[in-house]
Parts: structure tokens; sequence; C-alpha cells
């Protein structure tokens, strides 16, 4: 499918089946953003509405690095469906190990196992339940403002009451440090019996705070010393989304775990992987049923991943450029509203932009969604606006990005 080609929709019946099978205030939420439309195609860093309008995307919560329906990605996607769309489970494919040994070199190779599931949250699940069983302990560290899943496992971990509320007791025994406080994690150590100790190294739900890497260092000479494991979080933050492939390794950071996911299937398919050591994989290693999932592993999701990575090394440059021109950007809109953005802050292709007020912040939205972009809003921090541009996007795309942001910003403030 290309944009000249896009199927005739009709948004006002989409929305009446969300609000009949969905949710109501998700019928309203999507109203809101497509302005009474609904997606119908994309391509690159471009999403095509039913009304024939064009959004710019620099959201897409970070899946979408490499764009919408990447060329290679597709056809990788087309040769395995014509190949085996799916796995029997019982006897073993050639894709998912490729895959596994595709990542693992791409980490550097210090970190050789992997665990491939369909969405973020199995990952962080994986990875918490793996150290559970290899130390015999049950307490998890996990620092304030984190942001892991929406499972009951994995929101043990996420430091937002609005999402727990009605659901304790959740997974116990979860301890949470402050992430300036490089000493919190070795006091947790003796109080407590520490099976891993789990970091964002960006906490981009907390409106992409960067955590201080001489912290998180002495966090895991700690925990490594009482025998605790240590699992960074880069599902949103890896695979160049922030800079490196892995932040938390670029850093020279001891961890015995990398989540990864959203764009590890290049955009299209939904995919994520905890890529680890021996000794936290040991239970896997000792009976590998005891965490097991029907669509781990899955040839179509799986096929992906080498090309995926290859077109991510492959836009490297491109993404440190675009880097660039962000930080520049939202400088200039900071100096140009002082009174409006309190704050710009980020990495890379990662970047938060804090506002007055969370009315204020609304009101940029508004703005940004009447003049055709797409960002990604922060659950936990409603004054903060998150900007995630693609990889793959052009010059004209980062400036029409910044003039629409700047005009947002006027028209919420009151200058035009």
């Amino acid at each position: 499918m290309t944009l000249l080609t896009t199927p005739a929709v009709d948004a006002k019946q989409t929305f009446r089946r969300v609000k009949r099978h969905f949710s109501p205030a998700l019928a309203t939420a999507g109203k809101f953003t497509g302005q009474g439309a609904v997606e119908v195609a994309a391509e690159g860093s471009r999403v095509i509405l039913s009304d024939g309008r064009s959004l710019l995307d620099f959201g897409s919560y970070a899946v979408a690095l490499l764009g919408h329906g990447n060329p290679e990605i597709t056809e990788a996607v087309r040769d395995q469906l014509g190949r085996m769309s799916a796995s029997t489970r019982s006897v073993q494919t050639a894709v998912a190990p490729l895959a596994a040994e595709r990542l693992a070199d791409y980490l550097g190779g210090g970190l050789g196992r992997v665990y491939f599931g369909c969405g973020g949250a199995d990952a962080v699940e994986a990875s918490v339940k793996l150290a559970r069983m290899a130390t015999g302990r049950t307490t998890v560290v996990a620092v304030d403002g984190a942001f892991h899943g929406k499972t009951l496992g994995a929101l043990a971990l996420t430091d937002n009451p609005r999402l727990k509320s009605g659901l304790e007791p959740l997974l116990q025994g979860v301890v949470r440090v402050r992430p300036d406080d490089p000493g919190s994690v070795a006091r947790a150590l003796r109080e407590h019996d520490v099976a891993a100790v789990v970091f964002e190294p960006v906490q981009a739900e907390n409106g992409v705070r960067l955590l201080d890497e001489a912290v998180l260092g002495q966090w895991c000479r700690d925990a490594h010393e009482h025998g605790a494991f240590v699992i960074a979080d880069e599902i949103q933050v890896g695979l160049r989304r922030c800079g490196p492939r892995s932040v938390a390794l670029a850093a020279g950071l001891d961890v015995d775990c990398v989540l990864l996911g959203k764009p590890l299937g290049g955009g299209v398919m939904p995919v994520s992987a905890a890529v680890g050591n021996d000794r936290l994989f040991a239970p896997l290693l000792a009976d590998p049923m005891v965490h097991t999932a029907t669509f781990s592993g899955h040839p179509l999701s799986t096929a992906v991943i080498p090309v995926a990575l290859d077109l991510i090394e492959r836009h490297a440059e491109d993404g440190e450029w675009i880097a660039h021109a962000m930080a520049q950007g939202l400088a200039d809109l900071r100096e140009q509203f002082p009174d409006a953005v309190t704050e710009t802050r980020g990495r890379g292709l990662l970047w938060g932009v804090d506002y007055r007020s969370p009315e204020l912040a609304g009101d940029v939205l508004t703005g940004l969604a009447r003049r055709g972009m797409v960002v990604s809003p922060c659950l936990s921090r409603p004054t903060t606006i998150r900007l995630l541009p693609p990889i793959i996007a052009t010059e004209g795309d980062v400036k029409e990005a910044m003039t629409m942001l700047t005009d947002a910003t006027a028209g919420a403030a009151g200058g035009a």
C-alpha cells in the first residue's frame, strides 16, 4: 500500500465500534488526536487519515524509529510469510535463533542469552521472574518515577498510583529508591533479600529524566557485591533512540540483562527481548519450560530483527544530526517562551518539553493535533510533552516539527 491508494474508511462508524467494544474514553481520545478522523495508512514519517490529511509522526511511543512500513522490513515479513508464518513450538525453527545471535552480537557479545516476548512488559516479566528463580530471593528494587509496563508483575515496578488504583496488592517485595541517591541500593540490600535492581537509564514516561550514570554505576557494584542481578530496561530508550545501541552498556555499566522492544520489530511487527547472561538465565538453562509463551520467538516477528538492526546502524549518523537539530530547536523554543516552557531536556531522539501547567501542555497538544503532528504525552508527568522523531526524519521533517511546536506553544500561551 502507498499513501496514494488509501482505503475508504468511515471514521464515525469506527469510533462507534471503539466506543461499543473498547472504551468510550478511548473513542474520545482518538477523536481528539485525529480531529475526528482515523488512521488508514502510513509511510515513513507520515500517517494518512481517513479525511485525507497527513500527520507528521514524532510520537508512536518510540515504535516508529525506522518510520512506518519500511520496505526492507515489510519485504522480510512477506518473505517469511511465504515460507512459514507460525511455529509448531515442537520443532525448532532457524529464524528465532538467528535473530538471537544477531541481537547478542549487536550488543557486544557479553550478554549471550535471549528471551523473545511480544511486548515490553513480557521482557520485564521474564527478567524479573528469572532473577527471583536464580537467586531464590523475592525483593526487587525499582526507582522512583519508573515505568516498566502495566501487567500485574511489571506494574508493581511501575511508579504511578493512578495505574495501580484498585489492584493492590500487586507483586510483593518491591522496594523503591531515589534516582539521585548513590547509597540507596546498598541500604536496600542490607535491609531486604534482593533478587534484582531494575532501572531505566532514561525514564521516558517520567518526563524524559536522564539518570545519573555515576549513581547507576554504584548501584551495579553494590548489587553484584550482594549477589543481586542488575536489569537495564531500555525498551523505549535503546537501539539508538538515545544515541548508543544500549545506553547502559555504552556507559560501561555492569548489567546482567538489557531489555529491548518497540523499534526492535522495525515498526512493523510486535516483538521484545530480554538479553542476559548465563547466570540470570540459569533457570531456563536447567529447564527451558519454566517460562514459555506460545508466540515467543514468532517467525514473522523475529525475521525482521536482523533487518531492523542493520537499518538502525545504517541511519546511525542521521540520528546524530537529528538529535543536534532537536536540541537546538528546543533551546530556541525555551528562549522564545520563557513564561510557558520551563525546561527542555533529552538525549538522541527522545526529548521532553515541560510546560508551566498541565492545562498549558494540554492546549499545546490540542494545537499540535490541529496543525498535523503526533507526539506522545507523559501519563506520569502531565506537564511534559514527549517528542520521538524517527531516525529516518528529513531536515524538512525536523523544521516542520519545530515550526508546529512553536506555533502551538504560541497559541497556547496567548501569543497567536
